[in-house]
């Protein structure tokens, strides 16, 4: 087995000191001293015991390696089996982990056969062990070992055990793996245990019973009706509709359209005591003004025409339980006037009837427009405002509690995975930066859309990227830096400066040739606009018109005269 050039693998990695960050393909990766790693190391040796440590340290390097795994059929899917699973090697080379020198490797992956034998170079892991404990009898590359099985595991769509058969932590002069499917070693069951997720969650809450206290104590703002935040001003709309549901209270939800002014109606009212009763929703906007008191308060048979048989409104429907309305801002007022003696009196009357009906009602309105505001302007009733804003609560805006967003898109990818009946990863880091830096004028509604469309046109099993959520994203190279192919790096911006100097250079046209060039070119793309040209070239019209006259180009010969 022989390594491909790695040039491609290179160009995933970017590094960008402007926003103080790196990254693999849209994985965020991290610069760390192999000293810090190694303190860390010790430190758990000494705390928590060796196998605990290795435990940690193999699963980081699994998980490591299981996220590798995902570039390589989708950098290199039209190379062969083996040059495609030579990515993780090489990868593993890349950042710094091991020298990876082939033995051989022999794999069906359609079969799900694996066998694979390789040195190791210049371990970090290795080094830091011994500098600080000295050699040891058993290996001590795991977290190497956790990224050789998960990455191929991950390949290969099966666990591939590798062991380490000979490690410089032992005094051997150079690391050795060898790798296989787990049901093929006859000790694989000393070595599973390390990879179990569960055994370090059970050591983790043997350490801390307070994670468990922490847990009760973040779920209970998760509660309701898939409400999710954390965030301060999320945690005080919650707390509001905690009490309000309690009561019967009239409530006046206001916030921009999108922050989920139904899904907090439906929270008051799946905790209330009239959770059993219907929960009727009626949205003032989209009915024709001249329909909404009936569809309100029902019609009696022949109270206008089409009205062949009498029906009840959504009023009387919501006997016993909830009537949301929602964008109540909308209602004309002389529906206004109808709705507040229904408030006022508990009754209401059907169109074409004098028989007044009670109802057991508790209203939940709801509206985006700046209702004192309307009342201001003459188009809200003042007095059915005040009727209704008892009990106002102000819902948020996605861009005011961006800590959330995180926590919403991991729901909103289970929920549509299921809906779609697909399975995707999650989310990118990077495709994560840009959900949290965008302005959402659609709020939670306009993030759920987005977070849909990504899963719909995410590959199975693959993780959503800017590219699904953003159609129209460019990756930013402003301030980037990228590895050369001697590991040293170079600037990009810098980069395409030299390949433009050497374009000019090679072009034999001296530099007054290459002004008059430039002159004219952007003259005549703005067709003849030398004010329009100024711009284009960065300098003023008088600026312009100086070069042009120096270098004796004539505008009016070339038919581009203002």
């Amino acid at each position: 087995m022989i390594f491909p050039e790695d040039l491609d693998l290179r160009r995933l990695i970017r590094f960008s000191p402007d926003d103080g960050s790196i990254w693999l393909a849209e994985s965020r990766m991290l610069l760390l001293h192999t000293a810090s790693l190694g303190s860390l190391r010790e430190e758990m040796m000494n705390s928590v015991g060796q196998e605990f440590t290795r435990r940690m340290f193999t699963r980081m390097g699994f998980a490591s390696g299981k996220r590798d795994a995902e570039l390589a059929r989708k950098i290199r899917g039209n190379l062969s089996i083996y040059e495609q699973f030579a990515t993780g090697p090489q990868m593993h080379m890349l950042e710094g982990g091991v020298q990876v020198i082939p033995v051989f490797c022999d794999m069906d992956v359609d079969k799900g056969e694996f066998h694979g034998e390789f040195i190791w170079r210049n371990s970090w892991e290795a080094d830091a062990h011994v500098n600080v404990f000295g050699p040891q009898q058993d290996a001590v590359c795991w977290g190497l070992l956790g990224y050789a099985s998960g990455y191929t595991s991950a390949f290969m769509g099966r666990f591939i055990l590798f062991k380490e058969t000979k490690c410089v932590g032992c005094s051997h002069d150079e690391c050795r793996i060898v790798g296989k499917p787990v049901e093929e070693w006859p000790d694989a069951q000393d070595y599973v245990s390390y990879f179990e997720p569960e055994s370090i969650m059970t050591q983790l809450l043997e350490l801390s019973s307070q994670v468990e206290v922490l847990r009760s104590t973040l779920k209970k703002y998760r509660s309701l009706e898939d409400m999710i935040g954390e965030s301060p001003s999320f945690r005080q709309a919650y707390r509001l509709v905690e009490k309000a549901a309690e009561t019967n209270v009239t409530v006046l939800l206001t916030g921009e359209t999108g922050v989920g002014k139904e899904r907090f109606a439906r929270a008051i009212h799946s905790r209330s005591r009239r959770a059993n009763k219907p929960f009727v929703t009626i949205n003032c906007a989209a009915l024709p003004h001249d329909l909404i008191e009936a569809e309100l308060f029902g019609v009696e048979k022949g109270a206008y025409t089409g009205a062949a048989s009498s029906r009840a409104g959504k009023f009387e429907r919501a006997d016993g339980g909830t009537l949301f309305l929602d964008e109540l801002g909308e209602l004309p007022l002389a529906s206004q006037a109808k709705l507040l003696r229904a408030l006022q009196e508990g009754e209401i009357e059907r169109l074409g009837d004098d028989h007044p009906r009670k109802v057991d009602v508790r209203i939940i309105a709801a509206t985006n427009v700046d209702l004192p505001q309307a009342v201001k302007a003459g188009r809200f009733r003042a007095d059915l405002y005040y009727r209704l804003s008892v009990y106002p609560i102000l819902i948020p805006p996605l861009r005011e509690r961006r800590n959330d967003i995180p926590s919403l898109v991991s729901m909103m990818v289970e929920k549509f995975c299921a809906l779609h009946e697909k399975r995707v990863a999650g989310v990118t880091d990077q495709a994560m930066q840009a959900l949290l830096a965008y302005d959402w004028p659609g709020n939670v509604r306009e993030l759920g859309n987005m977070i849909e469309r990504g899963v719909i046109l995410a590959a199975q099993g693959d993780w959503i990227e800017c590219r699904d959520l953003f159609p129209n994203f460019i990756l930013p190279e402003t301030g980037q830096v990228a590895v050369d192919k001697t590991g040293a790096l170079e600037d990009r911006q810098r980069e395409r400066e030299n390949a433009l100097c050497d374009q000019i250079l090679c072009s034999g046209m001296s530099l007054q040739d290459m002004e008059n060039m430039v002159l004219r070119e952007a003259v005549m793309r703005c067709k003849g606009n030398l004010s329009g040209a100024a711009r284009l070239l960065g300098i003023t019209r008088p600026q312009l018109s100086y070069r042009l006259k120096r270098c004796m180009i004539d505008t009016c010969d070339d038919h581009t005269e203002v």
